[in-house]
């Protein structure tokens, strides 16, 4: 009889692939912030800065650190409890950027008398930030303190997984919506250096959220 021999494809060429992506994403938003637009400030008379929070730290936080969280399981060497805990502070971080980076963007609109959630992109990023804070609660009181009984955090394992996927998704999905929305707003010609940045920071962004399912989903060297 022939053996059957399965492949078996392990998670590492996806881990390192997503921190490339993620080193370029970083990079790229920094270049088109700081070079291309006006730069950055929570107070300023130029009223882009405080805008320009708002993508830098939505991404920084619910994208960036947010995609590290989930990765945890698969990239530190450490014991369960440990990965528990810097998943659940990189999660922290992440929404504490995302917080301030949603308050950047009210500030911006009502220093210039602009209303407030009107688009799509604003009410999938105000889902987005509020689901991602009830993850966060829901996970802490489970798993931290006071903790829940083992039987009920094994019941509430697959849903707080489910959860935090879909907060993921509508992340990567807000992003994507607020970079076509900036770019409408630029009214950029075709080819110029900014639209292509731009852009690839759209496309960067997508292959990073690829990166972190596939690394979700294969082995660790580490299990």
């Amino acid at each position: 009889m022939v053996k059957r021999q399965s492949i078996q494809l392990s998670a590492t060429p996806a881990v390192v692939l997503a921190h490339l992506l993620l080193v370029a994403v970083a990079a790229l938003i920094l270049v088109w912030l700081l070079k291309f637009q006006d730069g950055v400030a929570l107070s300023s008379a130029n009223k882009s800065k405080i805008f320009n929070l708002h993508p830098l730290l939505m991404v920084f936080g619910l994208i960036l650190a947010g995609g590290e969280a989930i990765m945890v399981y698969k990239t530190i060497p450490a014991t369960r409890e440990a990965q528990k805990t810097i998943h659940l502070i990189l999660h922290l971080i992440a929404l504490v950027l995302g917080s301030v980076g949603v308050y950047a963007v009210f500030k911006f609109h009502n220093e210039l008398h602009i209303a407030n959630l009107y688009t799509l992109h604003s009410w999938l990023g105000i889902t987005t930030i509020s689901l991602f804070g009830l993850q966060w609660v829901l996970g802490f009181f489970s798993f931290v303190f006071p903790k829940a009984r083992s039987y009920a955090r094994a019941s509430f394992i697959p849903w707080h997984v489910f959860l935090g996927s879909v907060v993921f998704l509508l992340a990567i999905c807000t992003a994507e919506s607020g970079l076509v929305e900036k770019f409408t707003f630029l009214k950029l010609q075709s080819g110029q250096q900014e639209a292509l940045i731009v852009n690839f920071i759209g496309l960067l962004i997508f292959l990073f959220a690829l990166s972190v399912g596939l690394t979700v989903v294969l082995p660790s060297r580490f299990q």
